[in-house]
C-alpha cells in the first residue's frame, strides 16, 4: 500500500519524519492521528524557520505569516488546521479521512513552497 501524498525533496530531518508519519495515518486510516501529526510539522517548520522553540501554536502561525512561509490564501488552511488540531485534541471527536486528506494535502503544498522550490535552486 502506497503512503498518500507525494514525496517533498529538501526537507529537514524532523519536518520529514512527521510528514511520513502523518501519510502513514492516513494509509492506515488513523485520521485523528494524522491531523495532530499535521500540527505538530507545522510547529516544526516554523521552527525550522527560525521561530523560538517550545512556543505556543499560535506564535508559530504569527512567525509563518510575518516572515510570508504561508503562502497566497493559505492562512484559512493554516487556520483549519489549528482548528482540526484543536478539535482532535481537546474535544470528543474522530477526525474523519476528508478532513485529514485535506490538511495532508495543504501541508504537501507548503513543504514544496517552503522546502522543495527553493532547494532546486542550489
Amino acid at each position: 500500500m502506497q503512503p498518500r501524498a507525494t514525496n517533498v525533496a529538501g526537507l529537514p530531518p524532523d519536518v520529514q519524519a512527521l510528514y511520513d508519519e502523518a501519510r502513514r495515518c492516513i494509509q492506515y486510516t488513523s485520521y485523528t492521528s494524522a491531523v495532530l501529526t499535521l500540527r505538530k510539522l507545522l510547529m516544526h517548520v516554523a521552527v525550522e524557520q527560525g521561530a523560538e522553540p517550545n512556543k505556543s501554536f499560535a506564535t508559530y502561525v504569527g512567525h509563518l505569516d510575518e516572515n510570508h512561509w504561508i503562502p497566497p490564501n493559505g492562512r484559512e488552511w493554516v487556520d483549519k488546521l489549528r482548528s482540526y488540531g484543536n478539535e482532535a485534541t481537546h474535544e470528543i471527536k474522530v477526525m474523519s479521512e476528508e478532513e485529514a486528506v485535506q490538511l495532508l494535502d495543504f501541508a504537501e503544498m507548503l513543504l514544496k513552497f517552503v522546502y522543495e522550490f527553493p532547494s532546486k535552486l542550489s
